[in-house]
């Protein structure tokens, strides 16, 4: 099948053979893994996977294209061609064999851009459960940029702390336009995560803790104080819990994680 064909679903289909190889060897050796692709349209990935991996479940919703992936692998019994929306996918149900072993899986996929966070924060709760080992994740620059931004830098806000808070993120490298067919009006990075929850570490429960995060980080020119104020905190009950470290006039994204656990645990849990 042509891949000039008009792409649905705003597909942009990865043409670059280096780039290909460069994202399947980021994942690491897979020869005992079961790994969980996004969107595997032609199959580039796919088709490197299939040799690479032990399992490989493949998750399209283009019928059309999950057709064409299905003929292409049908002499590869290791891999699976599942039609379905990953936002609708139940991963535990896909992957029963390993969760019985106790084994975690890998996911990889090239993240349409307008789902980028959605699916973020779908593998964010798969990696809470026990299921993600880890992740190689393809998205565009400027979401990529945010995930992994540092505490500090004007990048940091809400999305990298919650995906700080739930893995390890490395910015690996960065494709052009040109990478893909039909060629996109952005660059794309891609991100490789480590699914480690920083939950339990930092002494804090998963929905207060997220709730908490979206309420400081809900006004970026507003300081910490006012945020919080604004949510329904009284003065006296903030100036009683302040940390000493934390700057008065401070603003959320210049604050840590561990500054930001302590802030939650003095003014929601004690």
């Amino acid at each position: 099948m042509s891949q000039k064909r008009k792409p649905k679903f705003g597909q942009n289909f990865l043409v670059d053979d280096h780039a290909r190889h460069a994202i399947v060897d980021a994942l690491g050796d897979v020869s005992e893994r079961t790994v969980i692709e996004i969107g595997p349209g032609h199959g580039a990935i796919t088709s490197l996977l299939a040799a690479k991996a032990k399992r490989l479940v493949a998750l399209e919703l283009d019928r059309a294209l999950a057709a064409e992936l299905t003929f292409k692998f049908h002499e590869h019994p290791q891999v699976e061609i599942v039609v379905g929306d990953v936002l609708e996918s139940d991963f535990a149900a896909l992957v029963q064999s390993e969760i019985a072993a106790g084994t975690t899986v890998d996911v990889i996929g090239n993240l349409p851009y307008y789902i980028t966070s959605d699916i973020l924060l779908k593998l964010f709760a798969a990696g809470r459960d026990g299921l993600l080992g880890r992740a190689v994740l393809m998205m565009q620059r400027e979401v990529a940029d945010r995930v992994s931004a540092e505490p500090g830098g004007k990048e940091y806000g809400l999305l990298a702390a919650t995906a700080q808070m739930n893995a390890s993120v490395d910015n690996l490298f960065t494709l052009p336009p040109g990478a893909f067919n039909p060629p996109p009006d952005v660059y794309s990075t891609v991100l490789r995560l480590h699914f480690a929850p920083r939950f339990e570490e930092l002494q804090v429960d998963v929905a207060g803790f997220d709730g908490f995060l979206k309420q400081v980080f809900a006004q970026k020119r507003k300081t910490l104080h006012n945020n919080l104020r604004a949510a329904g905190f009284a003065a006296e009950r903030l100036a009683a819990a302040w940390p000493a470290e934390i700057p008065a006039l401070a603003r959320a994204e210049g604050l840590g994680l561990e500054a930001m656990a302590e802030m939650y645990r003095r003014l929601v849990v004690e």
